[in-house]
Parts: structure tokens; sequence; C-alpha cells
């Protein structure tokens, strides 16, 4: 189901049921929806919203750096298997012809088969710890002059495919997702459910300017969970990261 129209359907359902809700408390209720209630419902509904709304914002913001995180690793990786590629062009053959391809074949792997294992959040395969082992062979033992430049190139390849190696380790930990827990899930829940109804308690409003503040309350509180919920796979289809790093990467290796 497209994300989009799943949303919908949590939001809307949630929005129907909260108003439902508010019809039958405000309709058949005892003394809830009284006017007399509003001063000390009104306390009590400060204290509880303020403190959801923090824990909200804490988690979506926390979620958002993972994401930024998360495609800030991907340009690093990036950018260094393409500076390996370009200090291995000072080697000699055949060391740097085999260099260069396989840098291309590991973006390549990233892109074409890495990637679509990272966002559906499956096991991501192992062909590319064995291009980068390859690389770190190739590179080690290539024959080069006994020269300062030569050196320093052999030295800059190695450096830049360990930062390769770390970078993709970072990839491979983030793709199992931030993970919540199930404390904080109740937290988030139960917390929202206790928001969505306080105001029931509350009166003076006319029966369906009611109903439309706690649907449309309820909507709100449900559209932000839903956007935790697809945030905490950074790969996923909710925050929908491209391997753009890694195009970008082949065509300068091309």
């Amino acid at each position: 189901m497209n994300i989009v129209l799943s949303g919908f359907l949590w939001v809307a359902g949630a929005a129907g049921l909260a108003g439902v809700t508010a019809y039958l408390v405000r309709r058949f209720g005892l003394d809830e929806g009284r006017p007399g209630n509003n001063d000390a419902a009104g306390q009590v509904f400060t204290i509880v919203a303020g403190l959801h709304v923090v824990l909200v914002a804490f988690v979506l913001i926390s979620l958002f750096d993972a994401v930024t995180a998360a495609r800030d690793s991907s340009y690093r990786e990036a950018d260094s298997l393409v500076a390996t590629g370009w200090a291995a062009d000072s080697l000699p053959e055949p060391a740097r012809s085999r260099i260069r391809q396989l840098t291309s074949e590991y973006a390549a792997t990233v892109v074409q088969r890495e990637w679509p294992a990272l966002r559906s959040g499956e096991q991501v395969p192992g062909g590319g710890d064995g291009q980068l082992e390859q690389l770190r062979q190739t590179i080690t033992g290539a024959q080069i002059e006994d020269n300062d430049w030569e050196v320093g190139r052999k030295t800059e390849a190695i450096d830049q495919l360990w930062e390769v190696y770390q970078a993709r380790q970072e990839r491979l930990n983030d793709s199992h997702g931030v993970g919540l827990g199930a404390v904080v899930w109740f937290v988030l829940v139960l917390g929202s459910v206790i928001t969505i109804l306080m105001p029931n308690m509350f009166g003076g409003t006319r029966l369906l300017t009611h109903v439309i503040i706690v649907s449309t309350l309820a909507g709100t509180i449900t559209l932000l969970l839903f956007a935790i919920y697809q945030l905490q796979n950074p790969y996923g289809v909710g925050a929908r990261l491209e391997p753009d790093a890694f195009r970008w990467a082949l065509e300068r290796l091309a």
C-alpha cells in the first residue's frame, strides 16, 4: 500500500474514532462536557499535553537527526571510495586498473543490491565486504617504486579505503533502524490516547464544534505517530534515502 494512502487511512480512522467518542460522551455523558469542569480539566490537560508534546518532539528530532546522519554517512562513504580510486591512479599496472574496476563494482553493488535490501529491512548481501577485501589486498600488494610520490599515493589509497570501511559499517548499523522499544511506544500511544480523551471533559462548546476539535487533535497526533513509525528506518520507505552519492561515484569512476 502506498505510504501516503496508508498514512491518510490511519489519520482518518483515528479522527473518526475520536469524533464518535466525543459525540457519545457529550451526548450521553453524565458530568463530562460541563462548563464547570473547564478549570480543573484545563490544568490537567495543559500538563499532560505539554509533557506529551515534549516527548513526541524529542523522538521526532532524534529520528530526523538519524536520517540526516545516514545521508551524510553515505556521502562520506562514496567520497572516500572515489578518493581511493583517484589515489590508486598513480600506482603501477596491473594494480591501477584492478582498483578502478573494484571501486566501480563496489559502488554498483551498493546501488543495485545493498540499497534495496536496506530499504526493505532485509539482510544486506555480503558481496560488498568481499570487494572491499579484494581492494585492500590489491592496494597493499601493489609493487611501487621507492619514492615519496608513489609511497604517499599508496598510503592515501589505504587511508581512504579505511574511511570507506568505517562509513560502510555505520550504514549497515543504521539499517537496523533506531528501534524505539516497547516502553517508548507504550508511553507514546498511551499518552496520545489520554491527550485525545482529555478535551471531552471541557464544556461550553457546541456539539459539532467539540467533535471537530477532538477529531482534529486525534488526526494530528496520529499523523505524528505515523511519522515516527516510518522514520525508524532511515533507509525505509518513509525517509526514502536514495543512493545518489554512489550514483555520483559511479559517474566519477567511469
